[in-house]
């Protein structure tokens, strides 16, 4: 199989089974995601979930997140990974965009990176989810995922993950496929111990074809 049929039997696939596929963190806005994803790094998308309902009562926009202090904001953040840094960064975030963007987050990769707690893979997801621009967010799922099956050939970082998988999928297609990779890897094609025998795209996939030969040795 080509690397183009592997890329195509993928898309047929995921198109047909997972159509609507989105991120899992809950949110109504940009400034809303944005925290979200901030707080996500390193930890579930689950336990953000439990945690952003307090924060954006209390501070539902970034003029009111930008007038809190650390001690204030800390002990809505303290269950999250990393609550110490992750606190700063939302402050600053938030003092940033009102200072720089009229408190509006702003929706260029080239912006969102100058924000505090905001990297690349940060600014591709909010910028593929919320304008569908054809940025391709490579966290630890994705990178796994795409290597595994064969749609990146001996990428060695995010970025060359990154590269390869916008080089080959089709333009309008790298905001949804970010998120069918992502949640693929996250129930389905799963770091140590992968789904294989409920995954639906074993035909196309180097790593299964592999494991298939070594039962046949």
């Amino acid at each position: 199989m080509t690397k183009k049929q592997r890329y195509d039997y993928i898309i047929e696939y995921f198109k047909a089974n997972a159509p609507d596929a989105e991120t899992e963190l809950l949110y109504d806005n940009p400034y809303q995601l944005l925290v979200a994803v901030i707080l996500s790094a390193q930890c579930t998308d689950k336990r953000v979930n439990l945690t952003t309902p307090a924060i954006f009562r209390k501070y539902p926009d970034a003029e009111a997140l930008s007038k809190t202090d650390f001690d204030t904001l800390f002990p809505l953040i303290r269950s999250i990974s990393y609550p110490n840094n992750k606190t700063k960064h939302l402050i600053g975030m938030a003092q940033m965009l009102v200072k720089d963007f009229n408190g509006e987050v702003p929706l260029t990769v080239e912006e969102l990176i100058k924000l505090p707690g905001v990297g690349r893979k940060t600014a591709n997801v909010i910028t593929s989810v919320v304008d569908q621009q054809p940025n391709m967010a490579v966290d630890t799922h994705v990178f796994r995922v795409s290597a595994r099956v064969g749609l990146t050939t001996n990428a060695k970082t995010p970025l060359a993950a990154e590269k390869q998988l916008i080089a080959n999928f089709p333009k309008e297609l790298v905001y949804i496929a970010h998120h069918w990779l992502i949640l693929h890897g996250r129930y389905t094609c799963l770091a140590r111990s992968p789904k294989c025998n409920q995954c639906g795209i074993t035909a196309a996939c180097k790593y299964y074809a592999q494991q298939q030969k070594k039962l046949t040795r």
